[in-house]
């Protein structure tokens, strides 16, 4: 059953304490009971420094060990409101406003923050895009110094988009950087994204007709001779690359470097996919659930990542 707060009232009133929020995780991280992540024998008993020692091998095992939240000096509280934040912005927000609305002490804290908040945004093994699945490549980034529109120098990146159609509507989205657009690269994100077997719609570029060989059926739309735009043969990818771009120039100002670029845009696909959740609180209760199920990320692995 989802278990989570309505309200910021709800909120400020449920997770007060660290040992109330380290008891939610480990409903989250357990639900069906705990685990000893040494040995896998599911009996053991409380600490008064909230750990659980196993049973068996007497492990003492800490429910924020091999989650994002591992070695964080941050309190546990303080996690939780950044994650409360972080969805019931519409938009999202920067670094730099977190670390005002949550008075970090510095603005590195803040980022380091948020970058691990969004590597616990896409969620381990997410299923991939089914039935009929547009797909293309775009640039984000400004015309740099030495080199045309395709360019790519220190801040241009080529960025795949995937956007399921569902009637005149959109459904799931993928969003991934890629180095190039060769055949390998963009094929290899469809596989990624796309469960085989899908209508995949793409441009006439070179690259795509090797879809065929693994599983997909290809309709490719050229936009040369058709008398029709790129936007309307494939209007559903360039809808999410209209809105993404006007997302990182409103909300980050367009100061997102290529080395990051993909976990603004884990951020981006897990607002977009989550566009029609009723509750604000489900965002928040998803994105806690995430970030106990994925690996750590210490600041040197997340500022050296790219």
């Amino acid at each position: 059953m989802e278990d989570y707060p309505k309200t910021l009232l709800e909120f400020e009133d449920r997770f007060r304490t660290d040992a109330a929020c380290r008891t939610y995780l480990v409903r989250l991280r357990w639900p069906s009971g705990f685990q000893c992540s040494r040995c896998r024998y599911a009996q053991g008993w409380k600490t008064a420094r909230g750990l659980v020692v196993c049973r068996a091998c007497r492990t003492h095992v800490s429910v924020t060990a091999g989650t994002i939240f591992q070695d964080s000096h941050l309190p546990l509280r303080v996690w939780f409101r950044a994650m409360w934040w972080v969805t019931n912005q519409k938009s999202g927000m920067s670094a730099l406003g977190m670390q005002r609305a949550l008075g970090l002490g510095s603005y590195r804290t803040a980022w380091s923050c948020l970058q691990k908040l969004r590597c616990a945004m896409v969620r381990p093994g997410r299923e991939p895009l089914t039935d009929r699945v547009e797909v293309d490549e775009i640039y984000v980034g400004g015309v740099e110094k030495g080199g045309g529109k395709r360019h790519l120098g220190e801040t241009k990146a080529l960025v795949a988009v995937a956007a399921e159609v569902r009637g005149q509507g959109m459904g799931r989205i993928r969003l991934q950087r890629i180095p190039d657009a060769s055949g390998d690269s963009v094929v290899g994100f469809v596989r990624k994204a796309v469960a085989p077997g899908a209508v995949v719609s793409t441009d006439g570029w070179t690259s795509y007709p090797g879809l065929a060989e693994h599983g997909y059926t290809h309709r490719p739309r050229v936009v040369s001779g058709s008398g029709q735009t790129a936007s309307s043969l494939l209007p559903h990818v360039h809808r999410v690359a209209a809105l993404l771009k006007r997302w990182l120039l409103g909300i980050h100002h367009g100061r997102v470097t290529r080395e990051h670029l993909d976990a603004y845009l884990n951020e981006f696909t897990f607002r977009f996919n989550r566009r029609l959740s009723h509750h604000r609180g489900k965002l928040f209760y998803r994105l806690v659930q995430q970030a106990v199920a994925v690996d750590p990320m210490p600041y040197r692995q997340l500022a050296r990542k790219g």
